[in-house]
């Protein structure tokens, strides 16, 4: 495919088909070029650098979380918390490996800042000051990023230790089948053998992430009806 052929845009839309199918150790010029069928220098022509392909793949995602509008006649604060939370723990559950990025690139653009933005002027119509509009903002976005890490974890561990052929259901099998073991010493834990977090790996209980974000805006609520909000 002739260089001219190439856009920034088609770029990284097939990076991130690569990440997704991939992640983060899977993505490498080569590979990408390839799926293109182009030349890896052509890619770099458009994008000179792994660490700005990675950095345009995750603004372009944040672009798929759905922003609820907070001046909406039936809406309230609460409600569009609720659905910028879920949008944006949807998207990190499609796209994992944006989870381990947040630890190893440097993430920014216009995609992530319409997010935050918007995220800000909710708590400001709730009511909260600017100050603890931050500290709101701050406290569900890292819930919500921290829900998706044992999924994330997951999928990365899967295919490191499926490298090579090797089984990694098994593998993982046996890791949860050692760690009942050790749960069997610990009476709570004991109990709570046979449930599906102490059978899959890195699992949580079913709905844990609906029940935190509930408590969490409810602790909200109830700095806001004590006069908390600044």
């Amino acid at each position: 495919m002739p260089r001219d052929t190439l856009t920034a845009d088609r770029i990284v839309h097939a990076a991130i088909e690569l990440l997704d199918e991939e992640g983060l150790d899977g993505l490498n010029m080569r590979s990408l070029a390839k799926r293109l069928g182009s030349a890896a220098t052509a890619v770099y022509w458009h994008i000179k650098t792994k660490d700005d392909l990675v950095r345009l793949a995750s603004d372009t995602v944040w672009h798929e979380v759905e922003l609820p509008d907070p001046d909406a006649a039936d809406a309230d604060w609460r409600t569009a918390a609720t659905a910028l939370a879920e949008g944006m723990h949807a998207m990190l559950t499609r796209h994992p490996w944006l989870v381990q990025a947040f630890g190893s690139h440097l993430l920014y653009g216009p995609g992530q800042a319409r997010y935050n933005d918007l995220s800000l002027a909710i708590y400001e119509k709730a009511g909260f000051a600017p100050e603890d509009a931050d500290r709101a903002a701050a406290a569900v976005f890292t819930f919500v990023l921290g829900s998706t890490l044992g999924p994330a974890a997951e999928v990365s561990l899967n295919r490191r230790l499926g490298r090579n052929g090797a089984d990694a259901g098994q593998l993982l099998a046996d890791a949860v089948a050692r760690a009942a073991e050790t749960a069997r010493e610990f009476p709570r834990l004991r109990e709570r053998l046979g449930t599906k977090a102490a059978v899959e790996y890195a699992a949580a209980p079913d709905s844990s992430f609906e029940f935190g974000l509930r408590a969490l805006l409810d602790g909200f609520e109830a700095r806001l009806a004590g006069g908390c909000g600044g």
